[in-house]
């Protein structure tokens, strides 16, 4: 069952994050239809407060009758006590007679008596039940191994990020260490190895755009090359990328049930890249962006050009 609310905020991050406290969900649970852009007014005067639009999927609610109960139900029986009565005097009890014993059988009875137990086949006794066999535990999986990196050649460009990122995360405050390979031609990846590496992620991984940004900027001016560097860190960007990816298959899902288009929220270019080749060949909607940086977002809309005929 889908429902929806209305939040406001001075801003449409502010307007989402107050929706997503209000509802207690995170923002992959939920879609975001903007209706309304902040407006800051002149000299305070016509100031607008940004509004969007929050669907999300409630659990539908039993509606059948409840069943009545019944009067015994309702009120618990009271324990009834009998009224206390003297007791009458024992009445003096007459000897039981002794039972006439059987009279023995005869020496001829006896013999047949046995030769008829003797014939009664032995009670055959019930089969044990095995018991199953306690499976041993299993044992817990080995923790994965270290990476070995190499360590960097002198002079060459790997070894000129690693000094460049070094000096970055020193300034920053951080003892994190950097690790550059070379994966193909002027492609290069970093990881940063350590510890307390959610600093260096940042929000949806801000500080990490960051210092990937400033690294390109540095061994491009530097080598006068077209030099591509990534930088991650505890695999991250897998991470984002995986959990885009149900996002877009998530979004096309209502989009395709409600027929009407949903707009994400804002994301670099990256990550709309991630949006937009996850639903390319998706029958039944196409995607576009809209708004500049560092607002610009994807809209997800309902195709009728791309609905597979059945």
């Amino acid at each position: 069952m889908e429902k929806s609310i209305i939040a406001t905020g001075k801003t449409l991050d502010l307007a989402i994050e107050a929706a997503l406290r209000q509802l207690g969900m995170d923002r992959d649970s939920v879609s975001v239809e903007v209706l309304e852009n902040a407006k800051s007014g002149f000299l305070g005067f016509g100031a607008q407060p940004a509004k969007v639009k929050v669907t999300y999927e409630a659990p539908e609610e039993e509606t059948g009758p409840k069943p009545a109960l019944s009067s015994a139900s309702r009120s618990k029986p009271k324990k009834y006590t009998p009224p206390v009565k003297a007791e009458p005097a024992p009445a003096p009890v007459a000897p039981k007679a002794q039972p006439a014993r059987p009279a023995e059988p005869k020496p001829e009875q006896k013999s047949e008596q046995r030769k008829q137990q003797e014939k009664k086949p032995a009670k055959q006794q019930a089969p044990k039940q095995q018991t199953p066999k306690q499976q041993a535990p299993k044992a817990p999986k080995a923790a994965p191994a270290p990476v070995e990196y190499k360590p960097a050649e002198p002079g060459s460009v790997e070894e000129k990020i690693e000094v460049f990122i070094k000096g970055l995360l020193e300034h920053m405050g951080s003892d994190a260490v950097p690790h550059a390979v070379k994966t193909g031609d002027d492609n290069y990846a970093v990881d940063l190895v350590g510890e307390n590496l959610g600093m260096l992620i940042g929000r949806r991984g801000d500080t990490l755009d960051a210092i990937q940004h400033l690294t390109n900027y540095s061994i491009n001016r530097e080598s006068g090359k077209h030099a591509r560097v990534s930088v991650d860190a505890e695999h991250y960007r897998q991470k984002r990328e995986e959990s885009l990816q149900r996002l877009a298959a998530k979004v096309a899902g209502k989009v395709i049930k409600y027929r009407r288009n949903i707009t994400l929220e804002p994301m670099n270019a990256y990550e709309r890249h991630v949006i937009h080749a996850a639903l390319q060949e998706t029958p039944g909607v196409t995607t576009y962006s809209t708004g500049t940086e560092p607002n610009r977002r994807i809209v997800v809309a309902y195709s009728r050009d791309k609905v597979v005929s059945q």
